[in-house]
């Protein structure tokens, strides 16, 4: 068997040298961020997605040779290892196929099968296997014993049976046949269960769904799942003529494997019943319960993957920048809450108003933001987009008109995760006077100036750009989601002399403790004016300096280089490349025509290569350059602020809250996100929503069908399509801020499965079959 490195390497595609360097790296407390990005000379510059799915590979191969290793000593303890066995174990590619063989000799109850053989009938099972001529009912005669608990023939034959039932269950060859044919050719079937249609309304869809095992969508599949929790759908699968007393193909494999069939002999018929009953009894309940495991585990993956993905996008948005910000936290009878930070994000003032219902004090309320504004210079509003956000959103416009002078910048920002943060222990240190409810308003205004920076502080699942994120593992999610929050964090660098100690803790190297101790360093000694002072931060040794340095930009310090991307480590070539020059170091930074006419050949030495050099001189070009996107905005259309107000053909403009397997779900502004399904996001065929959008896109939509009563809305990125014509397939809406349900869930409504009926039903219809 190839080892786990070369293993990895066939799977990525990569050599099993660049393997190697990268695992000893993983080994030695290196981080995924700081190998993707300083050691590419090593591993030959695998990127960070080639180093994160290396590392989750190496974790399972990992846990797969030590559950190898234990299973070997547990049958070496009973002796009964043979070469043969051992050579399967050793072979075993995956978990599935190592419990298979082992299945024999794990420690179980007393069964059946045991008490029979511990009665003697295993000469009676062997006697009617080997030799079907055999009458079944005369053998038996001779092993009646009431004391051992066989009173009769009866008795007997179904000990019997029931011992080569056992054998035949746990051999490992037969169960991997089975368990491929039924991969292949299973249906996944799906019922309500009687009585429970009203209660289950939302899973309507799959009150009589089929559709093989093979095919089923992530999405589909967890909604089915969570069907069954429920207690609303029973699941089950379906393979072969199911009509009673035909041959169940699972049943003639289990035959063939093991001899069996119908010949006309004496025991043909009884042993005809031991396959029925291994299949029936044994092996169909198993292998159900081991598919549905993994179809489970499949869509975990796609889910968390999916959640992953919106998450990146969602954390590299746009920045608006360092801009003081209004922040308007809508809501009704107990009124807007405002807060107002400078370009720093520095809370300066924070207030109550009531514009809306039922106080409607629009004229006050003007009065009061645009005192605001004035008094600090505002620049740029950001509204949530929770409940009474369209409202809130004509308020700030009337603001606009009323100051002209002061250009102001309105923006729509997802409060998604805001009030989790307001609640949390972060908020209380960073604002222990300060009311909850107005926590969340500083959060809308500082998510507006740099969204990476801000969300940190909230816990990825609950930002809510996921698809089933509370039906899946829990660990694994979090585990790829901190992944995630990492590579973007590391990837844009932080100023550390203004981020938080939220922020920091996501450098790579660093943890909440180190991050606490810059803070509170840099609190008591003044702002750092040189990397290389933070190796007077307590606790961060020589180690972690070299895993964080990179990432950590001292803007304006003594080294213009520490406010770059380039590590301290190469800065002695840096200063040759400058000696070699004739050039200052400071001159060099941003002199791109100059850097662009170099030859990184002849700074080449035997500590740093081609990829390296050429790293550090694109760096120099445009030194910590941010990888993020230029900031714009959506111009929600005006008068369009309910479903009510919504037009078949009307083109609007919205941005991308969610993408999931079947499509995107866009933000128009009107409280309910609509869904443009995967066929209708481009012209071209497309398999991935992904390839068309992204979270946080800014894009323009044809409003196709709208449902009042299920708020629903479907819309279309093809601005040739007719309305009313079919749209394969749509989901429905996401809520915007209604119901009871917390913000963390509020833009995940295809993890709620909806009924469908009129134009929409048909619409249903059709993404079905477009799955299928």
């Amino acid at each position: 068997m190839l080892s786990i490195n070369n293993r990895i390497a066939e799977e990525l595609g990569v050599r099993p040298q660049q393997v190697a360097a990268a695992v000893a790296l993983l080994d030695e407390g290196s981080t995924v961020p700081f190998i993707a990005r300083y050691r590419k000379e090593v591993t030959g510059s695998l990127d960070d997605t080639q180093l994160r799915n290396l590392e989750e590979r190496l974790r399972y191969l990992r846990e797969l040779d030590d559950r190898r290793a234990s299973i070997l000593a547990s049958i070496d303890e009973q002796g009964k290892l043979t070469p043969e066995l051992s050579r399967e174990i050793n072979l075993a590619e995956t978990k599935t196929r190592l419990e298979d063989l082992y299945l024999p000799f794990k420690q179980k109850r007393r069964t059946k099968g045991q008490i029979a053989l511990e009665a003697g009938l295993g000469e009676l099972a062997d006697a009617l296997f080997n030799d079907p001529t055999l009458t079944p009912e005369s053998e038996a005669e001779r092993f009646i014993d009431g004391e051992k608990g066989f009173a009769d023939i009866k008795a007997v034959l179904e000990g019997a049976k029931y011992i080569l039932m056992e054998r035949f269950a746990e051999d490992a060859n037969l169960l991997a046949s089975l368990r491929s044919y039924l991969k292949d050719h299973a249906i996944l079937s799906a019922r309500v269960i009687t009585g429970k249609e009203n209660e289950g309304a939302k899973f309507r869809d799959y009150f009589e769904h089929d559709e093989k095992l093979k095919g089923a969508p992530s999405h589909r599949a967890l909604a089915i799942f969570r069907g069954r929790n429920e207690g609303i759908l029973s699941a089950s699968l379906k393979v072969g003529d199911e009509t009673p007393g035909a041959m169940h193909p699972c049943e003639g494999m289990i035959g063939e494997r093991f001899g069996i069939s119908a010949r006309g002999r004496a025991a043909d018929k009884w042993l005809g019943e031991v396959v029925r009953w291994t299949w029936k009894v044994k092996l169909y309940t198993h292998l159900e319960t081991d598919l549905f495991g993994e179809l489970r585990e499949g869509a975990e993956n796609e889910a968390i993957n999916v959640f992953a993905r919106n998450l990146h996008d969602l954390l590299l948005a746009a920045p608006a920048g360092p801009r003081a910000t209004l922040a308007l936290d809508p809501g009704l009878r107990t009124g807007c809450k405002v807060a107002v930070v400078d370009a720093t994000g520095k809370v300066l003032e924070t207030s109550t108003v009531y514009p809306h219902a039922p106080r409607n004090d629009w004229d006050g309320t003007l009065a009061i933001l645009a005192k605001l504004c004035a008094k600090h210079a505002v620049d740029l509003i950001s509204i949530g987009n929770g409940t009474a956000s369209r409202e809130t959103d004509k308020l700030a416009a009337d603001l606009i008109k009323k100051l002209p002078g002061l250009n102001l910048t309105k923006v729509m920002v997802s409060e998604a995760g805001a009030s989790v943060y307001s609640a949390s222990e972060l908020a209380a240190k960073e604002f222990p006077d300060m009311d909850v409810s107005l926590r969340g308003a500083v959060s809308i205004a500082r998510r507006l100036q740099d969204p990476l920076a801000e969300l940190v502080k909230i816990d990825p699942k609950s930002i809510g750009v996921g698809q089933y994120q509370h039906d899946v593992s829990q660990l694994k999610l979090a585990r790829s989601l901190d992944a995630v929050v990492e590579d973007c964090v590391n990837a844009v660098g932080v100023d550390v002399n203004t981020a938080s100690a939220a922020l920091l803790a996501r450098i790579s190297g660093l943890n909440t403790t180190l991050a606490q101790n810059i803070v509170a360093f840099r609190d008591a000694n003044g702002a750092f004016n040189s990397r290389a002072e933070l190796l007077k931060v307590p606790r961060l040794g020589d180690k972690t300096f070299e895993q964080a340095a990179g990432f950590l930009r001292v803007m304006n310090g003594s080294n213009p280089l520490d406010a770059s991307a380039v590590h301290p480590e190469t800065y002695p070539l840096v200063q040759r490349i400058a000696a070699d020059t004739g050039r200052d170091i400071r001159s060099l930074i941003g002199d791109s025509s100059f850097l662009k006419r170099l030859d990184p050949n002849q700074f080449t030495d035997d500590k740093f290569g081609l990829v390296t050099i050429g790293d550090i001189l694109s760096e120099l070009e445009k030194p910590g350059r941010d990888p993020r996107p230029e900031f714009k905005t959506a111009e929600f259309q005006e008068g369009v602020e309910t479903l009510k107000d919504l037009t078949l053909g009307m083109m609007l403009e919205g941005v991308v809250t969610n993408v999931t397997n079947f499509g995107a779900f866009v933000d128009i502004g009107v409280h309910q996100d609509g869904l443009v399904h995967i066929s209708a996001l481009s012209e071209k065929f497309i398999k991935d929503p992904h390839e068309a959008v992204k979270a946080g896109d800014v894009v323009k939509v044809k409003v196709m069908e709208v449902d009042i009563p299920r708020n629903r809305i479907a819309l279309s990125m093809r601005m040739g399509d007719t309305p009313g014509e079919k749209v394969e397939g749509t989901r429905g809406g996401q809520s915007r801020g209604g119901g009871n349900a917390p913000r963390s869930e509020r833009h995940s409504s295809q993890d709620k499965p909806a009924p469908a009926s009129g134009g929409m039903a048909s619409l249903f219809a059709n993404a079905k079959q477009l799955k299928k």
